[in-house]
C-alpha cells in the first residue's frame, strides 16, 4: 500500500496544481471529491486514473463497503489526514477524491436533439454547475459554452453538477458567434433572452432551437441579440426584473419539457 506523508512528493504537487484551469487543460485531468461524485464517475465508466484516500480520517467510515470494493479496482493512494486537507476543496473532507481524465475532445455537435443549449460568458462556478444539472435533468447531452464562460471542470462547478459532469459533452467554442452562424445552418433557430421584447418563453415553440443563456451582469450579448432569430423574457408579476442565470436557464428548460410532454 502506497502512502504518501509530505507536500513535497510529485503526485502531491500535481494533484495541488489542478486547481488551475491551465494546468487542467495542458494534462486534460480535473478532480473531483466526496463520496457521492467518486461513485458517480464509477457508475458512468468516467476514465478515473487514481483514487486518493484519506489514510487516517476520522469519517473514512462513511464510505460505503461496496463502494470500497469498487475502489479497491482501481489505482488508489493514500495520504495522512493533514495531506488530505491539505488537498481538499471543501470544509469537511469526506476522506475520498479521484483525478479524473477529461473526455471532452470529441467537438461535433449532435443535431438530432430538439434544442441545444449555449452559454455565453456566464461566470459564476455555481451557476453553472447549477445549468450543467438542469440540462441533464431534462434528457439533453451537450453543452455549448463561449471561451469566457467559466471553466467547468473547476472544483465548485463540478460538486455544483452533482454527478452531471460525467454525462454531459461540454464543447468550448472559441467564438460562440461563429459556432451560432454554423448552427443555424443545420435550420435550427437562435433564441435569446430579452428584455427589449414582449414575446413570452410559453409563446414560443421549442423545436430545433438553440437556447442562449448571457452572462449575469450584462445578459447575451449584442452581437448575438442582432443574430438572434427570437427573443424571449420570462413575465413577472412582481418588482424584480432579472432572475439568475441558473434559475432562468431552469425555468426556460422546464417550460421546453411542458411542451414535449403534451405532445
Amino acid at each position: 500500500m502506497l502512502k504518501i506523508t509530505s507536500k513535497e512528493n510529485d503526485f502531491i504537487k500535481h494533484i495541488k496544481k489542478l486547481k488551475d484551469k491551465k494546468y487542467r487543460d495542458i494534462n486534460k485531468e480535473f478532480i473531483i471529491e466526496g463520496i457521492r461524485l467518486v461513485a458517480e464517475a464509477i457508475q458512468e465508466n468516467a476514465k478515473i486514473k487514481q483514487i486518493v484516500l484519506c489514510d487516517d480520517c476520522e469519517r473514512s467510515d462513511l464510505i460505503p463497503k461496496e463502494l470500497m470494493y469498487d475502489i479497491a479496482k482501481l489505482e488508489c493512494v493514500y495520504v495522512t489526514e493533514n495531506l488530505f486537507k491539505y488537498l481538499s476543496d471543501v470544509q469537511n473532507p469526506q476522506g475520498i477524491l479521484a483525478v479524473i481524465e477529461k473526455d471532452n475532445e470529441e467537438t461535433q455537435i449532435d443535431y438530432t436533439q430538439d434544442i441545444i443549449v449555449a452559454l455565453d460568458d456566464v461566470q459564476d462556478p455555481g451557476n453553472l454547475g447549477t445549468i450543467l444539472r438542469t440540462v441533464d435533468s431534462i434528457g439533453i447531452t451537450q453543452i455549448l459554452v463561449s471561451k469566457g464562460t467559466a471553466d467547468c471542470y473547476n472544483s465548485k462547478v463540478v460538486r455544483s453538477t452533482m454527478g452531471a459532469i460525467f454525462r454531459i459533452k461540454v464543447i468550448e467554442c472559441k467564438d460562440l458567434l461563429k459556432t451560432m452562424k454554423e448552427i443555424k445552418k443545420h435550420k435550427f433557430k437562435v433564441m435569446v433572452s430579452s428584455l427589449q421584447t414582449e414575446n413570452s418563453i410559453y409563446d414560443v415553440d421549442y423545436n430545433k432551437k438553440v437556447i442562449v443563456i448571457g452572462n449575469e451582469a450584462n445578459g447575451v450579448s449584442e452581437e448575438l441579440q442582432k443574430l438572434a432569430d427570437e427573443k424571449v423574457k420570462i413575465p413577472m408579476l412582481g418588482k424584480t426584473e432579472s432572475l439568475n442565470a441558473s434559475v432562468a436557464t431552469g425555468i426556460i428548460l422546464y417550460e421546453y419539457v411542458r411542451q414535449k410532454l403534451k405532445y
